[in-house]
């Protein structure tokens, strides 16, 4: 049986460096683990094996030809639903978008081709990305949401079918299913990877995020992706953050963290709350400094929620208001009610929304003046029971809302032995720090 999918990325790109084995077979080895498991899980919603293995072997030839290597090299990735592919189809989770093919590639797509990976297909997305679910199953029990809305991307990674896959985030949609599928996830500061021609759901929201099996192999993928695109508003020219050398290095002073509970804290389940106590008293050592502290937010992050859906549902009627208008009975009846809510949505309600934006980021610069990255539960707890709904996405909305980058770190374990995240969180703008501070905690830990 082959075990080249088994590897992380940096594994496999060490191996096909080596000549261990080439890209086509590593490729071969991946549709053998969709074969096996695709009817069960449902990760993916477009795939041809025979794209994918000319990629692959046109990837072999350039390595053979000792031509110049991308740091993706012959690496598969899969790439969920929203994002245009010219090679494949986008249908956006929706029958309104069936057989849609786009005529070129959305910028971060380009951009993983020019580091020499392969597209290996489309992962399922929930309809539209947002909370009517699609056909996928968590791959540790099956009769558990596997989250959504990039439910094919955190899946495919938590089966071994693909060594890193690319999703998007709104609310909670790429932490939460990384957190129920057990696997690493990134999303950056928004506006740090482009989102030229990907579904528009929220301007001001809308974040590309990546996952993977390791912290490394998100290391890796992100660097390729944190290009600037003038194609994209919410872009600024900065420098690259070069996580993977940031990461590599001893930070000047031990980190300290913060542990966040936030306004949600009461509705995360018991054994979770278990979970982080013990977490808390072991990264602490005794009769010496806390590194993790308990922090409280300001009482202004009540309304935080409510301000996020005002932002979010608004613009979804805006940016949906053709699909409504054109297809309302194609659409879920879940879709239908938030573009409704958004419809009414005041201007000022809106207004007063994003106005509040700069409150909530100075407190939380604050908190970052003290602490080099903060703590709190990806989710409420383990994936719930059923495939009716995706979860709730409230442990991540105030990271989304502000802009902050987070990585899902999957630690703990649910008594029924479902996997538990761990959500990191950082300043705005400073991901490699936070990639940094989350691989000393993980040092600490001995994981």
């Amino acid at each position: 049986m082959s075990t080249e999918n088994l590897l992380s990325a940096i594994e496999a790109r060490e191996a096909l460096e080596e000549g261990v084995f080439s890209s086509e077979e590593l490729v071969e080895a991946c549709f053998l683990r969709i074969d096996e498991l695709e009817e069960s899980i449902g990760a993916w919603t477009n795939l041809d094996k025979e794209i994918a293995l000319q990629q692959a072997r046109e990837a072999d030839d350039f390595r053979r030809r000792g031509l110049s290597l991308g740091p993706l090299h012959g690496l598969p990735v899969g790439i969920k639903d929203i994002i245009d592919t010219s090679d494949y189809p986008t249908e956006l989770g929706s029958s309104l978008f069936h057989g849609r093919t786009p005529f070129e590639d959305a910028t971060l797509v380009s951009l993983l081709r020019e580091a020499g990976a392969i597209i290996l297909g489309k992962t399922v997305t929930t309809e539209l990305a947002v909370f009517a679910p699609g056909k996928t199953r968590n791959p540790h029990n099956e009769k558990h949401t596997p989250g959504g809305s990039s439910s094919g991307s955190a899946a495919a990674v938590a089966c071994a079918m693909v060594p890193l896959s690319v999703g998007t985030q709104t609310n909670g949609s790429v932490i939460r299913p990384a957190s129920f599928c057990g696997v690493y996830a990134f999303k950056p500061s928004h506006g740090r990877i482009s989102r030229h021609g990907v579904l528009l759901q929220s301007g001001p929201l809308d974040t590309i995020g990546v996952f993977a099996r390791t912290l490394d192999d998100l290391a890796i993928i992100s660097d390729v992706l944190m290009r600037y695109d003038n194609r994209d508003i919410a872009m600024t020219p900065v420098a690259v953050p070069n996580i993977v050398k940031v990461m590599s290095e001893l930070p000047a002073l031990e980190p300290r963290f913060a542990f966040i509970r936030t306004p949600q804290w009461e509705q995360v389940e018991e054994s979770s709350k278990d979970g982080f106590r013990e977490l808390i008293d072991s990264t602490n050592d005794e009769g010496a400094k806390d590194f993790i502290e308990i922090v409280d937010l300001p009482g202004i992050f009540d309304g935080i929620y409510q301000d996020h859906q005002n932002v979010m549902e608004a613009d979804l009627a805006l940016n949906f208001a053709r699909h409504y208008q054109d297809g309302k009975e194609q659409l879920s009846s879940v879709l239908c009610e938030m573009i409704e809510r958004g419809q009414k949505v005041l201007a000022t309600d809106y207004n007063a929304a994003v106005a509040k934006l700069t409150d909530y980021k100075e407190c939380l610069e604050e908190i970052f003046e003290d602490y080099d990255a903060i703590l709190t539960p990806s989710t409420f707890g383990p994936a719930p029971l059923g495939l009716e709904s995706t979860g709730n996405p409230a442990m991540n909305t105030i990271w989304t809302f502000c802009g902050n980058p987070a990585i899902n770190v999957p630690l703990l374990q649910s008594p029924d032995g479902l996997p538990v995240g761990v959500q990191m969180v950082g300043a705005k703008g400073d991901d490699a720090r936070l990639f940094r501070s989350t691989r000393w905690l993980l040092n600490h830990l001995n994981v």
